[in-house]
């Protein structure tokens, strides 16, 4: 009896895993993989500077028609980027927290749309702030949201039926502090982790559909994209009131200010691995459901983080020079 009991259980796992194999050749043999552009054409936004600048000038090189949403046309990176460009690029007036905006960039778009349609939105926009969350008003996490999470919900609803109609791609810009908590980065984290939340329930969805769903995940790329605000020590004292002048003293918060851009500038120089990333999930016949785009040395630490106990995740933080010097400061006069 154990034997024919054994005897099944193999035949049903070798079953199991011809029949997954089989899907996945399949998969891939359905799945387009699109390395020459032409036809096609890609929505960016966010690309007056950082990862969506960078992505357009390489698309328009692979021979896409991009479309580059920019906050400001008329500024020096739009121009900079349309000057370096060919023809295919075109500049649009995209700002991701305006319905007009995107109403009228779906009109330009759908005007000049080449023969074989709209194959990817990548989502980008985006902006990083730092600050503890009692050092924040609600217009701080309110602004945050808007851009990095609605920003992203508003495009995506508009532009769906266009990328559904050719099976294409929709990739949206994250981060590690989408499931990494930390010090001062509350407002980011809530948007980036909304954001996540919304492209996995889509990329079920749009399963269905042959639609392929993305998110990128870059660790400290500050110093390769200037998306960090600058901002002084003066800036953040200056929001509080009295009594969290008393808790949050002064000698802390120029503490926190000097760690916060040390740590910004000891980041990645450039943007290589997060735009050949998004090229990847752009124009791979399989792209990636995630891309964690950290060192190799980071890797292994945010790879196993999302499964540890969160009284051992939190208990990373007592380990942190930076966490010790805070609990001390506290309150101090």
């Amino acid at each position: 009896m154990i034997f024919s009991i054994g005897l099944i259980i193999g035949i049903i796992s070798i079953t199991a895993l011809v029949l997954f194999v089989f899907a996945k050749l399949v998969s891939g043999h359905c799945c387009r993989n699109v390395q020459d552009g032409s036809g096609y054409a890609v929505l960016i936004t966010g690309c007056d500077s950082g990862f969506g600048h960078q992505l357009a000038q390489c698309l328009d090189q692979k021979g896409f028609v991009v479309f580059a949403g920019c906050l400001c046309p008329q500024g020096a990176g739009a121009q900079s980027l349309a000057r370096l460009s060919s023809s295919n690029l075109k500049i649009l007036k995209l700002d991701v927290t305006s319905d007009e905006d995107v109403q009228q960039a779906k009109m330009m778009v759908e005007e000049n749309l080449p023969e074989k349609g709209l194959w990817a939105v990548v989502n980008n926009a985006g902006i990083s702030d730092w600050a503890e969350i009692e050092w924040s008003t609600i217009e701080d996490f309110r602004n945050m949201v808007d851009i990095n999470l609605f920003g992203s919900i508003r495009t995506s609803i508009k532009f769906l039926p266009l990328v559904r109609a050719v099976k294409g791609r929709m990739v949206y810009t994250s981060s590690i502090f989408a499931f990494f908590n930390c010090l001062n980065m509350g407002a980011y984290s809530v948007s980036k982790r909304g954001l996540e939340a919304f492209a996995d329930c889509l990329r079920v969805e749009m399963a269905s559909f042959g639609v392929k769903v993305s998110i990128i995940q870059p660790g400290n790329f500050g110093r390769a994209t200037n998306i960090v605000k600058m901002k002084t020590s003066s800036d953040i004292w200056e929001k509080l009131d009295e009594n969290r002048k008393h808790t949050f003293n002064r000698q802390y918060i120029d503490l926190a200010n000097e760690y916060f851009m040390s740590t910004c500038n000891s980041g990645f120089k450039n943007s290589n691995m997060v735009i050949d990333a998004m090229l990847h999930a752009v124009t791979s016949a399989r792209p990636k459901r995630r891309y964690l785009l950290v060192s190799a040395m980071d890797r292994f630490f945010f790879q196993l983080f999302p499964f540890i106990p969160t009284v051992l995740t939190e208990a990373v933080f007592s380990l942190s020079p930076m966490y010790a010097k805070r609990k001390e400061m506290l309150y101090a006069e």
